[in-house]
Parts: structure tokens; sequence; C-alpha cells
């Protein structure tokens, strides 16, 4: 495939791992939580290349979940502690986030690894680094990666989808019916780590995060129905890929900053003419019932 096509399938999968993630963070009212643990990955990423001295993406997975489940493990300490959830996520994440900082400049300063890139990524260098694959040929390791985590993502949904959706709108109801809240948590935000971290070399820290909320948020006015919001986040998060791209070519800016500009701009279409939770809509039917009100009183 073309240049181009790489390019835009290795958006794509950013965009529907990332949405279909995202609805889960959304409806546990967790967004944030993906602003932490999407920086604090690189102390991860930086403390797996200071223990096995290697880039390896096997490396890199791991030691990026497992600092998404000590960040997620700390803020849910803290606030169980007392202390305010988005307070407790502003400390833990600026925290470890700045300790992965200062290890990369002390220890990795001479290997492909920089906070810049770590925040931004470089989409556009991707379809460089192949691998070959048997009977299919040279395929980015990026698009290996992202389609292999997106495969396992739907296979674990598929697996603990009612307990993912149980845990999700009700975990007092979870727990009375025996479901393991907390291991079901762990999971999903490991998950949610591994999502992170697959997505995190090739198109940097911002636009994953755009991309765990926006699409997500942008179906949750589009409908009631959790199947429907999945699907619809992962469509919304592969549109904002592409029209984020062909924005970027067009300005000549950014690949992945425009990216993550598309899917706010989709997002604000749909939070003003959402036919339900839209403002447009809000504001007809308050304005219909104000008219029908004043008809009434007449």
């Amino acid at each position: 495939m073309s240049y181009e096509i790489w390019i835009l399938v290795t958006g794509g999968l950013v965009g529907l791992s990332c949405g279909i993630m995202g609805c889960f963070l959304i409806l546990r009212k967790m967004s944030m939580l993906a602003d932490a643990i999407s920086h604090t990955v690189l102390l991860g990423i930086v403390l797996a290349f200071l223990i096995s001295h290697s880039l390896n993406g096997v490396y890199m997975l791991i030691g990026a979940a497992v600092a998404g489940l000590v960040t997620t493990f700390i803020v849910q300490l803290l606030s169980s502690g007392g202390i305010q959830e988005d307070a407790a996520i502003g400390v833990v994440f600026t925290s470890l986030f700045a300790v992965g900082v200062i290890l990369l400049s002390l220890y990795a300063g001479d290997v492909h690894l920089d906070v810049e890139h770590a925040l931004m990524g470089e989409i556009s260098f991707i379809p460089w680094e192949t691998i070959s694959l048997p009977f299919i040929g040279d395929i980015p390791k990026a698009v290996v990666m992202l389609a292999s985590i997106f495969i396992l993502n739907l296979l674990l949904i598929n697996l603990f989808y009612k307990e993912f959706k149980i845990t999700s709108f009700d975990p007092s109801m979870a727990a009375a019916i025996g479901i393991p809240v907390l291991a079901i948590h762990y999971i999903l935000m490991g998950m949610v780590s591994v999502t992170t971290v697959s997505a995190f070399d090739s198109v940097g820290a911002i636009l994953v995060v755009a991309m765990l909320i926006a699409p997500g948020a942008t179906a949750y006015l589009l409908t009631d129905r959790f199947k429907t919001m999945l699907l619809l986040s992962g469509a919304i998060g592969i549109f904002d890929s592409v029209i984020g791209y062909y924005g970027a070519k067009l300005f000549d800016v950014s690949i992945s900053g425009s990216m993550a500009v598309a899917a706010g701009l989709v997002f604000l279409c749909s939070w003003m003419f959402s036919p339900k939770y839209g403002l447009l809509s809000k504001w007809m039917k308050r304005s219909y019932s104000e008219k029908s009100k004043t008809f009434l009183e007449q």
C-alpha cells in the first residue's frame, strides 16, 4: 500500500482502539485518568528500557501496562483516603510524568526517546519502520502493534462485556451480585494502558488523550444504547483521523495535532446539533415549552 494509506490506517486504528476504550472511561467519569495514564506511561517505557536495554515493543507494552496500573492504584488509594479524585489524578499524573522525564534525561538521553516525541509523536515516520510477515510482506511495526492490541481488546470486551457494562453503570449493584469490581477495574485500566502505549510512539500523548475522550464523548451525545455508543465511538475515531490527516495535508501542519483538532471540532458539532442533547435541540424544546405555556395562560 502507499505511504498515505499506511498513515491513514495507523490513525484509523488509533481512533478505533482509543475511541472504544474511551467509552468505558466516560461512563465511569474517569476521563481525566486517560490523560494521567497517557503521560505516566512514559515512566513505564523509560523503566522498561533501563531494565531491558531494548526498545522492543513487548517490553514497552509491559512497562506501560505496569505504569498504568500503578497510576490507577495510587489514584484510587489517595481517593479512598479522602482526597478528591481530580486532585489525586493531578498529583499522581504530574509527579510520575516528571520522574519519567528526569530518568529519561539522566539515563536515556542518547536513545530514540524524548519528551517532545512522547507528547506529539511522529506519525509520518510510521511507513518507514516495517517488519516482514509471512504471506503478507512488509507492514509498518506500528500497524501490527495497534492491530494486535485492538484484537486483544475486542476479545477481552467480548469475554467480560457484562462485567464491564455493569461495573461502569452501577458498581454497587455489581458488587452486590458478586462481580469482582476491583479486579474488573484493573483489567480495564490495563487495557487502557496497553492501548495508550501502542499508539504512544506513533502519534504521541496529545492525540491519544484526544482519541480516548472526544469520540466517546461525541457518541455519548448521539445515543443512549451502550453497544451503539461503542460502535459509534470507534467509527467517529476513524472519521476524526481521516479528516485530521487531510486537514494537516491541506494546511501543512502537524498530522497528530490536526487529528486532535478534528476530534474536538466533531465533538463541538455534536454538542451543538445532537438531536436529543444538543444545544440547538434544547433551545428549540425550551422555546416550544415557553410558547405552549404562554398559549395556555392566554
